[in-house]
């Protein structure tokens, strides 16, 4: 488990040793009925590829969004629901995946991330969802693969200090790239920002229309800086992914575009991003096995 390999390391057991608090915590976490508080998962029923979802309104779907992409799965079965999130399994081109759904932002990623690290040997954490566009050529109907995140949002940085990159796996972009040309796609590979606030921390008005002046800088420095898109996800997923090993990406539809002023439309390009998602869960499978038939740690064109 690669959770234990973390709390073998010696400066881990040290900081264990000088907090007075530790051992009033369970060892892994809260659990009920035997299984993870949060996410009351299977572990021994997760994938090695997790997709994780947000019940959004702005995508538009119709139904609980876990449930719509274990629909296109083979032999999907439901591994955990929780009344804050539901996970199913199953495969798709003989990759292994669950999918889960739940709330939104980086507190809530850190609860699924939690269980699903801690608990299981998944190898790879996928964003999907919907995002909106900053950058000057996204449009409403488009697909970001994020390449790394601006962690604009505040929970990651209990984790380590904010000058550390949230950056994409290589192999996840090179799948999602592959998936994406393949489908015909209309996607872009750059920088997502991520943000706690969605209204004025992201550049939008509040209640009223009220914004603070350093709320107005906020999108034309990100535009500026060649920032694709923004949501309030994929910092958590990535930074958190790199940080235990594992592999980290974001794939994500945009809706509209706040810096070009193209108008919202609900769900656009969504279906893409979940269709390259899957195709590309099904090309790092395949790489995987490229690695392991010739005893690579790393996957490399012609490996």
């Amino acid at each position: 488990m690669r959770s234990d390999e973390i709390r073998a390391k010696k400066s881990i057991q040290k900081i264990h040793e000088d907090y007075e608090y530790y051992h009033n915590v369970p060892e892994r976490g809260l659990v009920i009925n035997g299984r993870p508080a949060m996410t009351q998962i299977d572990p021994a029923k997760v994938g090695d590829f997790v997709l994780i979802t947000v019940r959004d309104a702005l995508c538009a779907y119709d139904k609980d969004p876990a449930r719509l992409i274990a629909d296109r799965l083979e032999n999907a079965e439901l591994i955990g629901s929780s009344g804050m999130f539901t996970s199913y399994s199953g495969t798709y081109k003989g990759a292994k995946i669950t999918v889960v759904s739940g709330g939104s932002g980086s507190p809530e990623m850190e609860l699924i991330l939690y269980d699903y690290m801690e608990y299981t040997d998944a190898n790879t954490f996928l964003r999907v969802g919907g995002s909106g566009g900053i950058g000057d050529s996204v449009k409403p109907g488009d697909v970001v693969i994020s390449s790394g995140v601006v962690r604009e949002e505040g929970m990651t940085k209990a984790y380590v200090p904010a000058c550390y990159p949230a950056a994409s796996h290589y192999e996840v972009i090179n799948a999602m790239v592959k998936a994406a040309e393949g489908l015909n796609a209309p996607y872009h590979v750059g920088t997502t920002v991520s943000v706690d606030s969605d209204f004025i921390g992201g550049g939008r008005p509040g209640v009223g229309g009220y914004m603070q002046p350093w709320n107005t800088d906020f999108a034309g420095i990100y535009n500026r800086a060649g920032v694709l898109n923004g949501d309030r996800e994929s910092a958590a997923i990535v930074t958190l992914s790199a940080l235990f090993g594992r592999r980290g990406g974001s794939i994500c539809s945009v809706s509209d575009n706040l810096c070009t002023g193209e108008k919202f439309e609900a769900g656009t390009g969504h279906n893409y991003a979940i269709d390259i998602a899957l195709e590309g869960c099904a090309y790092l499978a395949q790489m995987d096995r490229e690695k392991e038939e010739k005893g690579k740690k790393y996957w490399y064109p012609g490996v």
